[in-house]
């Protein structure tokens, strides 16, 4: 017999280290993790369970066969006394039925012979009310493990009326619609709180005539669940069990002593699971606590030697420090930040300072205005002290974001809205040009294009792109930025988005200055429904203006930094799918 505790205790280090990323969309969405190792070590704890490998035979217990003679007795006793309806005789269980090998003095049996299972009645939405009554349970009331409970009620009179439709403490309740999910099959034990209340309809309640929580468990096993997952898998049809689904179960039914022992230790090992869920979720919060402050201290460093203290303090303990997909986000948001700070490359006093770099800018933007190519902006205010969120370098120099681009925003002006719509078709299959949308700035939908034909790309010539270009979203998710490479397929703009183009500027370091800053971005839009931010708003962004040379410094360190970081990410993924591997072996060995 295997001991549980011993395969816990033994294997600490796979159940604890065995953590993957949720699927999740949006930003925020790499925060979410699942501790995957102690979700199979709760499912192995169950399946051991069910299978008779989680505590000891006793010769000495009455076997399962008698209590389920007994069962049968008193079942047939009851339909005598016309207190349950005869059921149909449900097949025989055959060997081909039996999933497992069972221990000496267990059983296999039907749920429906084992249990007393019925539905739901269909009560009329005008007899509900959210006050007073007879509580009732309906589907969306069927949890995970835990009865969800809501304010609905039925007149007290039903009570009586619907006698056969009440459900007591302890009784099981089953999802009969959409009965599981990701983490398991949605049944639960009736609570206190629901003793003597009336079961809706596409509900199954199942009454157990012995130790109902050994069945509980049992339906909680991951057999159980995937049992119904495999029914119902890829045919794309909703899953709805059928009331023969739930009675031709077949479940393994231990003596009845066995039961109370199994549930005792199930009790103990979960409460393990608990306490070792705890410290892991403690320790990851404790260690993103600690990335978190002392990337701070990098960015808050008030000069070259505090940042060197700080830099030093990280680097002696890298390998320790960045072992979380998050951890690594943020070592990379960190090094955008420094790079637009100023404090990623060494100074060099031989560059031109921005000052003189801006005044290039000023002449060359007022001879496209002469030349008629752009039109004349109104002149920005200086950036005042307040809106300076760091202290640069003694060459750098605050200016306005509309200072060094232009803001395009009216590149559709080639006619009314009707003209647009007759000569350009979106395409979902590829075609001469992408056009790029607003929702291209959602992760759900970041790859998936839709095209234009060749008339259509060149009818809005005034919104083609070209490489070195970026596209700003002005709605939904205001800020959020793209960065048109030089791929050589032909990409045009939409509707909603800005288009910038830089004037002696690095167009890759506004993107790298943009990326950095998007929780400040954030702040300048505006909008109730949906948040949007406007022409002039981007314009009066303050802007760290280095050299050219110095950008170009910045942005191949940037290069490099983030290629070590995706190295790290690698090791990283490699890493936790051998812990994940590691766990899935020791639940393999422990089943067989």
């Amino acid at each position: 017999m295997l001991d549980a505790q011993q395969l816990i205790t033994d294997n600490i280090d796979v159940w604890t280290s065995a953590i993957k990323k949720r699927n999740a969309t949006g930003r925020g969405s790499s925060k979410k993790i699942e501790l995957t190792g102690i979700k199979k070590l709760r499912e192995l704890i169950l399946e051991l369970a069910v299978r008779g490998k989680l505590v000891p035979q006793d010769a000495s217990d009455e076997p399962a066969s008698v209590l389920l003679a007994r069962i049968a007795e008193e079942k047939a006793q009851l339909v005598a006394d016309k207190k349950i309806k005869k059921i149909k005789a449900l097949p025989e269980v055959t060997d081909e039925d039996k999933p497992f090998e069972l221990p000496n003095g267990w059983s296999f049996e039907r749920l429906g012979n084992y249990s007393i299972v019925f539905s739901g009645s269909s009560f009329k939405s005008g007899d509900f009310n959210s006050t007073s009554g007879v509580r009732v349970i309906k589907i969306t009331n069927a949890g995970v493990g835990k009865l969800i409970e809501t304010d609905e009620f039925l007149p007290e009179s039903f009570l009586e009326k619907f006698e056969s439709f009440q459900v007591f403490k302890n009784d099981l309740i089953l999802a009969l619609t959409r009965p599981y999910i990701h983490d398991g099959l949605k049944v639960s034990l009736c609570p206190d709180s629901y003793h003597k209340s009336l079961l809706n309809q596409r509900v199954a309640a199942i009454r157990a005539f012995e130790y109902p929580e050994y069945l509980f468990l049992n339906l909680r096993s991951p057999y159980i669940l995937n049992l119904y997952k495999n029914r119902f898998g890829g045919n794309g049809l909703q899953p709805n069990l059928k009331m023969s689904d739930v009675t031709e179960l077949v479940i393994a039914i231990p003596p009845l002593a066995e039961q109370q022992r199994i549930v005792a230790k199930v009790d103990e090992l979960m409460a393990l699971c608990d306490q070792l869920e705890q410290q892991t979720k403690q320790s990851l919060s404790a260690h993103q606590t600690l990335v978190e402050v002392l990337l701070a201290a990098l960015t808050e460093s008030k000069d070259l030697n505090d940042f060197q203290v700080s830099w030093q303090r990280i680097s002696e303990h890298f390998d320790v420090l960045f072992t979380t997909e998050l951890s690594i986000e943020q070592l990379k948001q960190t090094i955008l930040q420094l790079a637009v700070m100023g404090k990623l490359v060494p100074q060099n006093p031989s560059d031109e300072p921005a000052s003189v770099l801006l005044e290039k800018i000023a002449e060359e933007k007022a001879q496209l205005i002469a030349d008629k190519k752009i039109n004349k902006q109104k002149p920005l205010a200086p950036v005042k002290k307040e809106e300076k969120y760091c202290v640069l370098p003694e060459q750098w120099k605050w200016v306005r974001l509309g200072e060094v681009l232009q803001v395009i925003s009216d590149y559709h002006a080639n006619g009314s809205y009707k003209i647009l719509k007759k000569n350009v078709e979106l395409l979902d299959h590829e075609d001469f040009a992408i056009m790029l949308r607003t929702t291209n700035f959602s992760k759900s939908n970041y790859h998936t294009y839709k095209y234009i034909n060749e008339h259509a790309y060149h009818f809005m010539s005034k919104s083609k792109l070209y490489g070195g270009d970026i596209i700003m979203n002005k709605i939904g998710d205001p800020g959020a930025s793209f960065y048109v490479e030089d791929r050589g397929k032909p990409m045009s703009l939409a509707m909603n988005l800005f288009l910038l183009r830089t004037q002696k500027v690095n167009s890759k370091f506004i993107y790298l200055y943009l990326k950095s800053n998007y929780e400040y971005i954030q702040r300048f839009a505006n909008g109730t429904s949906t948040q949007t931010i406007t022409k002039d708003a981007v314009y009066n962004l303050a802007f760290p203006l280095c050299s050219i040379e110095e950008q170009e410094a910045i942005l191949q360190k940037v290069d490099e930094l983030m290629a070590l970081c995706e190295q790290l990410k690698a090791r990283l993924s490699d890493a936790q799918t051998t812990q994940l591997h590691l766990a899935d072996a020791v639940v393999t060995n422990a089943l067989n």
